[in-house]
């Protein structure tokens, strides 16, 4: 007489006790996140309709002013209340998700590009390419990002899209590197050797093996990063080498704010707690991102 057979068995468990076919774990993308993960995919999927269409969250304008109303309290017309010029702050607040949102993702976006060119090259090149462009990126990346952002600011001069490419430029360099090494190792895989025997030109096998192999931790490493880019650009839009007033810029809010303190904090609270709220929602998700893309590649 045969034993019961477990269906667990049948369908096989995973190194986590989950199920899955032919006894593997299900794929990451698949497992639930934490709750903590999923309220900061929700708070993303906000700023995202806030920076895209703000006229859907905020009906009032930015930049109109209204001097009998200046530092009026939180009511129901003015839900967070009005600064030192009378605009509503709230409305404020909604459209500058697009300032920060799109530095962030521009500045980590400038970062990754430039880090996949140059590491492409030096990874596969080898040689004297690859030493030439190694020394570069050490001598950058001796010098603190700061210092790469405000000498480029200098030369473009302040403003939105000099704050962007600053702040992306100081992201080249670590991402460089960081591709170098995934393209040294792929390069020596059994496939690449297979496509160098059978005749493959260079630019054929840096595209169809080298570069898609390649970009999944510089991707990765870049969603972590465009947190540091917002809060990076912020700070440098308080300093006043960012958006321009009026701008509804969450930084230069600060800014402005800052000699307010005394007669109303709560101007200056709200845009800190949006940079703060926005910066750690791209790094919890970015983390997750990171620990699943790192175990679905050690699972291969």
């Amino acid at each position: 007489m045969t034993a019961p057979v477990d269906a667990a068995t049948v369908v096989g468990r995973g190194r986590d006790g989950s199920t899955g076919p032919r006894g593997g774990a299900l794929p990451w993308y698949r497992r639930t996140p934490p709750a903590g993960v999923s309220l900061a995919m929700v708070l993303l999927a906000v700023l995202l309709v806030a920076a895209l269409f703000p006229g859907l969250l905020a009906t009032r304008d930015p930049l109109e002013t209204s001097p009998s109303d200046t530092f009026a309290p939180a009511s129901a017309e003015h839900w967070l209340g009005t600064d030192q010029l009378g605009r509503d702050v709230y409305s404020r607040l909604v459209h500058g998700a697009f300032y920060s949102i799109s530095l962030g993702l521009g500045a980590a976006a400038v970062g990754a590009v430039g880090g996949i060119v140059l590491g492409v090259v030096a990874g596969y090149a080898r040689g004297v390419v690859d030493r030439v462009i190694s020394r570069i990126l050490d001598v950058a990346l001796a010098f603190p990002e700061v210092l790469i952002a405000l000498l480029t600011i200098t030369i473009l001069g302040p403003g939105q899209w000099s704050l962007l490419l600053a702040v992306g430029l100081g992201r080249i360099p670590g991402s460089a590197r960081l591709v170098r090494s995934q393209v040294m190792q792929i390069r020596g895989s059994g496939y690449v050797e297979a496509g160098v025997i059978l005749g493959l030109k260079p630019p054929a096998l840096v595209l169809r093996h080298v570069l898609p192999n390649s970009l999944g931790p510089v991707l990765v490493n870049a969603v972590v990063g465009v947190g540091v880019c917002i809060i990076f650009g912020a700070g440098l839009s308080f300093l006043g080498l960012g958006a321009v007033p009026p701008a509804p810029e969450w930084g230069l809010m600060l800014s402005e704010a800052r000699q307010y303190l005394g007669v109303n904090p709560w101007v200056a609270i709200w845009p800190g707690v949006a940079i703060t709220v926005t910066v750690i929602a791209v790094t919890v998700t970015g983390r997750w991102l990171q620990q699943h893309f790192i175990t679905r590649r050690s699972s291969l």
